[in-house]
């Protein structure tokens, strides 16, 4: 498989760029994940001429406006050069299917950064660094998140299923859509989309049935918003429960009584929390795959990322 294109804060990899001349390497990126994506890593503070070590920068609300600015310096302002080299990464890395950026940096925080006064004082925490923020506004359709955030199990998995269905699109679909093409894209990605959103997946379902009311290049990137829109919302217990549900009906007819009872205990037991999904998913499949179905086999529900990565050996919390 092709290695996804992954932006990614220079520091979480190890590298010496942080103020006081440290790093902050994540290892689930450089040991675990690093199997399956390519880096493509950036230290805008560095990139924008602060040396390393630095002086501290922050976000300081200044008349109004959230602006990162020196601590010791208050004359120091970086904001603009922040954001002008926000715009330089989003043209140098078009292709990318997802960006880890560093938490509490002035610069890359995506959420919950502090904001302070110009007395020195906190304001709260509803701050977004400056480059963070302008390369979200210029790509919303990336998955992004902090490395941070990637300890919860639940917001892991979310964000890994969103860079390979986005990694997927861009392989089958960005340079050459068509009709048939796209129909049998999301043909694969239902139950996962009915997991994680069952409004979008009507939605989605809706919007697709009209192939002809606009040129199919204007749906496709219409189709990739609301896909990655819907895989942004959590899958639950509630959302895989109901979708392993639907795809038991299709054994109705296929396997005798004790085996249904033994699939819906499995299932109901993963409603409940007690088990991980991979329990009563590993059931399920096995009994499927059996059926000569190609769209069943073709779920991307089944493997929505590598199995290797062990995503799915945890019990969710709702």
């Amino acid at each position: 498989m092709d290695k996804i294109p992954l932006g990614v804060s220079k520091c979480l990899l190890g590298e010496p760029v942080r103020f006081d001349g440290g790093h902050k390497r994540n290892r689930y990126l450089t040991d675990v994940l690093s199997e399956y994506v390519e880096f493509r890593p950036v230290c805008p503070e560095v990139a924008i001429g602060l040396g390393i070590p630095r002086k501290t920068i922050r976000l300081i609300v200044t008349d109004g406006q959230d602006r990162i600015r020196g601590v010791e310096n208050p004359d120091l302002d970086v904001t603009d050069a922040l954001v002008k080299e926000a715009e330089l990464a989003a043209q140098a890395m078009p292709d990318i299917c997802g960006y880890v950026f560093m938490q509490n940096s002035p610069s890359c925080a995506v959420f919950g950064l502090k904001r302070y006064g110009t007395n020195g004082y906190s304001i709260d925490s509803q701050g977004r660094g400056a480059y963070a923020k302008r390369f979200m506004e210029l790509m919303p359709l990336i998955p992004v998140e902090e490395a941070g955030r990637l300890t919860d199990a639940g917001l892991r998995e979310n964000f890994i299923t969103r860079i390979f269905a986005l990694h997927d699109w861009r392989k089958q679909l960005q340079h050459n859509p068509t009709p048939k093409k796209l129909i049998e894209f999301y043909s694969r990605y239902k139950y996962q989309v009915m997991a994680h959103h069952v409004p979008s997946y009507f939605a989605i379902g809706k919007f697709l049935a009209n192939l002809s009311a606009k040129p199919i290049e204007e749906i496709n990137q219409q189709f990739i918003h609301m896909l990655m829109t819907a895989l942004g919302h959590k899958a639950s217990r509630k959302g895989n429960t109901n979708a392993m549900m639907h795809l038991r009906g299709y054994l109705k007819s296929h396997i005798n009584k004790l085996e249904k009872e033994e699939l819906g205990h499995l299932i109901e037991t993963y409603g409940k929390g007690q088990v991980p999904i991979i329990v009563p998913l590993t059931l399920l499949k096995h009994h499927l795959m059996k059926l000569d179905n190609p769209y069943l086999k073709n779920q991307t529900f089944w493997s929505p990322h590598p199995d290797a990565l062990g995503l799915r050996n945890f019990v969710l919390e709702h």
